[in-house]
């Protein structure tokens, strides 16, 4: 009678082991590179190539590592075949130093990758790139999604930071620092590197016609030529003196501008180069000692901004406001009052006109000697 010996099972990695096909299978040491393909709360299973199962867990976890199931990670063998006949694999040590090996190429070379936006803060947003999180500051965000918030608002910043969360962009690696575990990544990066190309067919002097995409306190942006944008700050939106930006323009707007300076990838716009500067004819209007009806349009501390016409606008200091001294400026006038001044200076180049309230002093008689 014989007696049958039943073999104990062996596991597919054990197989594979034996089998002389697979030379290449990886050994306790290699770093191995996989695709995730599955995230629980402590573990994490990778797909070495279709050639193996890969798991990582518990305290070989990397506490950096925010992976996503796609992501393509590198990790080291620390076991051949655990309980379920799975490679046991390590996020840390080797496969961690590679990880950061490959940011840090990524930085030296310039090169331009994809990631994903994790999360939003005040300060920016969280990014996923080979596995490890890292920072776009809002600095480093290109014009088209950077928050421009009236005021700067913190709270309204961050609403539309969190819009954004989710989003592919594209950027590049601009800061690395492996022993902090931190690195910092710039959309603008790429973006100036896209508009180099686009902005060499311009030349100072040049006129573009585009749309007013964003108003802030210190200016206008203008988008022209399908992607390029470019500033027209508040002094440079007309000749005469504006209290703000939205006073004059609003999103949406058609403008032409003349390129008055270019900086890297920086457009610097004039809207008011396009016109006559009309104080190039002041001295045909007016003239020093002519008194003259203008309208209050600002009060500050030192004295009135005052609207002679459209085109030209005056100061009246507070020391020309009255004969004795004044201790406060709005006790004289208000915003939209008219007064008759006496222009009490001229100065064409620099777009200055000095006004008065005082009158005209007649000057003393000589006496008559006896």
């Amino acid at each position: 009678m014989s007696t049958n010996i039943t073999e104990a099972p062996t596991s597919k990695i054990s197989e594979l082991l034996q089998n002389k096909t697979y030379t290449a299978f990886p050994k306790v040491g290699d770093v191995v590179h996989g695709k995730v393909i599955s995230v629980g709360r402590n573990e994490v299973r990778i797909d070495i190539g279709g050639l193996a199962m890969g798991l990582v867990r518990g305290p070989e976890m990397d506490p950096q590592a925010m992976l996503a199931i796609g992501d393509e990670i590198d990790a080291t063998v620390i076991e051949l075949d655990n309980e379920f006949g799975e490679l046991e694999l390590s996020l840390k040590g080797a496969g961690r130093k590679k990880t950061w090996d490959k940011i840090k190429e990524l930085y030296t070379s310039g090169a331009i990758v994809t990631v994903r936006v994790l999360e939003a803060n005040k300060g920016g947003l969280i990014t996923r790139l080979e596995g490890l999180s890292g920072f776009l500051p809002v600095s480093q965000l290109s014009p088209e999604n950077y928050p421009r918030v009236q005021g700067g608002e913190k709270n309204r910043i961050l609403e539309k930071l969190k819009e954004l969360v989710g989003k592919e962009m594209e950027v590049k690696t601009i800061d690395v620092n492996e022993e902090e575990g931190k690195f910092i990544v710039s959309e603008k990066a790429v973006w100036e590197t896209k508009q180099e190309s686009v902005i060499s067919k311009y030349k100072v002097g040049d006129t573009v016609e585009g749309t007013v995409t964003a108003v802030t306190d210190f200016g206008a942006f203008v988008k022209f030529d399908a992607n390029l944008e470019g500033l027209v700050h508040i002094s440079e939106i007309a000749w005469q003196r504006i209290d703000h930006p939205r006073d004059v323009l609003k999103v949406g707007d058609r403008v032409r501008a003349e390129i008055i300076n270019l900086e890297g990838s920086k457009i610097f716009l004039s809207m008011k180069k396009l016109v006559d500067d009309p104080w190039m004819h002041v001295s045909s209007k007016y003239k020093e000692n002519q008194w003259v009806k203008g309208r209050v349009l600002k009060i500050n501390p030192f004295g009135l901004f005052v609207e002679l016409d459209p085109d030209i606008h005056g100061l009246a200091h507070i020391s020309e406001l009255a004969e004795k001294p004044v201790k406060d400026v709005n006790e004289i006038a208000r915003i939209g009052d008219e007064f008759d001044f006496r222009i009490v200076s001229i100065d064409a180049d620099n777009h200055r006109l000095g006004l008065s309230l005082k009158k005209l002093k007649e000057p003393e008689k000589e006496t008559e000697s006896k």
